[in-house]
Formats: C-alpha cells, sequence, structure tokens
C-alpha cells in the first residue's frame, strides 16, 4: 500500500513515505514494551503536566497542524485548525481529571476494606481513519496516557504527516522515547501486531470490514478492542420544533467534515406535516453550500478524499435514482481538478436502495416523510448502524420516546451530534462496540482490579 500526502483538491502526490521494515517494527514494538514498564510509575502529576503540555503546543501551532490537515484530507482549513484546538480540551480533560476519574472505588462489603484500583494493561494499537486525523487520534491518546499505558499508531496511509506530526507533539511535551509511536505501515501488518504478545489492546476507528478483522484478530489473541465504525445517523425533525434552527443544522450537519463524517446526519426523517416546509428550505440550504478550495475561508465543502470516494459516492446515488428515488439537487461530480461532488438530497427512496440506510461518506442527504413518531421512530431504527441520532422536538413526550427508544450510542435533541471529551462516545449493533472519552473511555484500557482486605 501506498504511504503518501496526495492533495484531495488538485490530485498532486506532495510527498511519499517508505513503510516501515519488519525489523524497524520490532524495534518499535521492543521500545514500548521496555517503556511501559518504567511509564506506569511515572506519577499522575507528570503525566498531567505532560498532557497539558501538549494542550499547550496543539493550541499554539494549531494553523500549522490544520494546514497539515487540509493538506492530507481536504478538510477546510477552518475546520482543521478548530480541530487542533478540540485536541487540546482533551489533552486538558484528562490532566485535570485523570487522577480522579483513575481513584479506588471503595465498596462496602463487610470486609475490612473493599476497592476497585484501575490499573495500565501496556501498549495499546491505535488503528486511525483520515476524516478526523488529529481528533481521532487524541480523543483515545489523552486518557490512553493520563492512565499509564503507551501506544503505537497505525494511522491512515494517506495522512502520514499528520501521524508523524502528533508523534512529535507528545515528544516535545515531554513524554518518554516511545510512549507514543507511529507506525508508518499499510493495512496488512496489522494483524502480525496485534497477535504480538506486547501489544495488550486495540482500538480502532473506521469502516464496518475493517472492524470486523481487527475484530476477529482480536479475539483471535483475546484481547480487548474498542470498535467505532459507520453510522447512517437520523436527523428527525417533528411539528413542534424550531423549523429554522434545525433546517440550518441539518445543512451543517449533512455537510460536516465535507460529509465525511460517521456521525454526519445523513437521514433526514421529518414529520409530514411540516415536510413540504423543510425540504423547501433544506434543498435550497444544500444548494447554496459553498464548494471549493478548502484553503478558502468562505469556502463550507471541500473535496473527498480521493477519486475513489467520489466514483463509490456517485455509483451509489445514481443506483438509489436507478431505483426510484427522486433526485432534488445535486448528483453529480463538480468539472476540474480535485475530488468534489456537489451537495445532494435525495427523497421517496426505495427501501431497496443503496440510500434508504446505507452511510454515504459525502455530501449526499436522504429525505424521508414520517407520518407521526412511530413512523419516524420506525424508519430512523431501520438500519444495522446505531451511532448517533439527532432528534428536533420540543415536546417532552417526544423528547422521552426519543431518547428510550431510537437504536443510537448516543441521542442529541435540538442538537446536531457531536463529540465531547467529558461524554462517552460509541454505538451500538453495526457501529461497533465499547466507549471512547469520558471516564469510560479512559476505563476500557484499564484493568479494573478488585482487591478485599479481610483484616
Amino acid at each position: 500500500m501506498s504511504i503518501a500526502t496526495i492533495n484531495p483538491a488538485t490530485g498532486e502526490v506532495v510527498r511519499t513515505f517508505n513503510e516501515l521494515s519488519d525489523s524497524e517494527i520490532e524495534q518499535k514494538l521492543s521500545r514500548a514494551a521496555a517503556m511501559f514498564k518504567d511509564y506506569k510509575e511515572v506519577s499522575l502529576t507528570d503525566r498531567a503536566r505532560m498532557l497539558n503540555k501538549a494542550a499547550d503546543i496543539l493550541e499554539r501551532d494549531k494553523e500549522k497542524f490544520g494546514r497539515t490537515m487540509t493538506l492530507e484530507m481536504g478538510k477546510t482549513l477552518r475546520s482543521a485548525i478548530a480541530e487542533a484546538a478540540k485536541c487540546a480540551t482533551a489533552c486538558r480533560y484528562y490532566a485535570e481529571n485523570g487522577e480522579r476519574l483513575m481513584a479506588d472505588e471503595i465498596v462496602e462489603t463487610g470486609a475490612k476494606k473493599s476497592f476497585v484500583r484501575y490499573l495500565p494493561i501496556g501498549p495499546v494499537l491505535a488503528i486511525m481513519p483520515w476524516n478526523f486525523p488529529f481528533w481521532q487520534v487524541f480523543r483515545f491518546a489523552a486518557p490512553a496516557l493520563m492512565a499509564g499505558n503507551v501506544g503505537l499508531l497505525k494511522h491512515a496511509s494517506n495522512v502520514p504527516q499528520c501521524a508523524l506530526q502528533i508523534e512529535e507533539i507528545f515528544r516535545d511535551a515531554g513524554f518518554p522515547e516511545g510512549c507514543f509511536q507511529t507506525l508508518l505501515i499499510g493495512s496488512k501488518k496489522v494483524d502480525k501486531i496485534l497477535s504480538d504478545p506486547r501489544i495488550a489492546a486495540a482500538t480502532l476507528t473506521g469502516s464496518e470490514g475493517a472492524g470486523v478483522q481487527v475484530g476477529m484478530s482480536a479475539a483471535k489473541n483475546i484481547k480487548k478492542v474498542v470498535l467505532e465504525l459507520g453510522g447512517s445517523d437520523p436527523f428527525i425533525v417533528m411539528p413542534s420544533a424550531n423549523i429554522d434552527a434545525a433546517v440550518a443544522t441539518a445543512a451543517e450537519a449533512r455537510c460536516i467534515n465535507n460529509g465525511q463524517s460517521c456521525i454526519a446526519a445523513k437521514r433526514f426523517i421529518v414529520h409530514e406535516a411540516i415536510a413540504d416546509k423543510f425540504e423547501k428550505a433544506f434543498v435550497t440550504r444544500m444548494q447554496n453550500m459553498k464548494v471549493g478550495d478548502p484553503f478558502d475561508d468562505k469556502t463550507e465543502v471541500g473535496p473527498l478524499v480521493n477519486p475513489e470516494s467520489v466514483d463509490s459516492l456517485h455509483a451509489d446515488v445514481q443506483k438509489s435514482i436507478e431505483a426510484g428515488a427522486r433526485l432534488l439537487t445535486g448528483g453529480h461530480r463538480l468539472n476540474g481538478a480535485g475530488n468534489y461532488y456537489a451537495p445532494t438530497v435525495l427523497t421517496d427512496i426505495p427501501e431497496d436502495s443503496p440510500a434508504y440506510r446505507e452511510e454515504f461518506f459525502g455530501p449526499v442527504a436522504s429525505l424521508f416523510r414520517a407520518k407521526d413518531i412511530d413512523d419516524a421512530i420506525r424508519i430512523a431504527n431501520d438500519t444495522r448502524f446505531g451511532l448517533g441520532a439527532s432528534a428536533w422536538t420540543n415536546d417532552p413526550t417526544e423528547r422521552e420516546r426519543f431518547i428510550n427508544e431510537l437504536e443510537a450510542g448516543m441521542v442529541f435533541i435540538n442538537k446536531m451530534v457531536a463529540s465531547d471529551a467529558r461524554l462517552p462516545f460509541g454505538g451500538v449493533k453495526a457501529s461497533g462496540h465499547g466507549r471512547e472519552l469520558s471516564t469510560m473511555g479512559m476505563r476500557e484500557f484499564m484493568n479494573a482490579k478488585t482487591v478485599w482486605i479481610q483484616s
């Protein structure tokens, strides 16, 4: 597999990299295993100090890091800079709260003393995607390093400079050599690394297929794995909602990160009583989204990550139209250099078409009409995915039904789905298992050790 920076806005090959040899991988694995023995003894105060220093670097150089993200995967520069800044918030959250999150849990049992102690487990392999090349890594690395684990990053092969910059951030923040290492390798080498006894666990954010492969490898080796996979997130709008706010947010929720986000809203389910109003305003907003150079501050939608993504997205749109879906806007590639696709809205979508329940990784929205709340929940849950869901209503009864009945790991009311270091992030069904962020994310890669002291 080629490891290279290819500008999605122009198709230019900017820089190529050599894949690590087997001997170089062995050196990094040995270094990680040796470092864990020392690093787990580092005080929580020192771990927090280094995480805060990493946050300082992220904030100071956020424009530099943002430019690398934009160059490698095409997100708008504005959003890339914000991503770097968000990574700093995760570092600070765990630096400030890590000791509390790891504190012994006292349990009254009748013993002199009984409690649960949370301890690190060892080197963790992180297999990360290209779409949020900094945030996906830091939401694993910040809690893992605060917990006393060490990390090995196998990043997506099209964001190698992001991967190397992240390793440099942790090194410059004072983390000892070997605490966090980048592995410039292709996916074919993952299974062997995960099978190595020095690797304690793994975390993957990526496609459903990649999750299956890593999950099988982890199971074969009896290792813990956290999987954050795809999503076909519903965005439900009821008559009691603020329709103008819902429309404005809907377009942003669909086109965030150029439409390439697992938690981007993809299926818009609108009560029939307000469907005409919503459809007209939503289509107009999608038509007016400014598509172009991601380095331009006015751009709202940049290019897709590569030509194959454009081809795949367009093929699914065409299959849906051929199956009977009606095209309201878009539905075509944009002329010129780069991997650009017009913001698109489909409606009247047949159940046997890709647009009905699959994940479209690009600025394509599927619009449905629901007869009532029962119908809206039925449509929302009619997918194998269950990552996030956004529901717009000001009716307390409807709100409770959405919270309880939507099959998703996250439900946001009157807000688009987002990640926050203070809250657990993850899904159900084919969207994966386990959680990132919050207390839960930190403890995923810790040994919850039961202690009983009789006398």
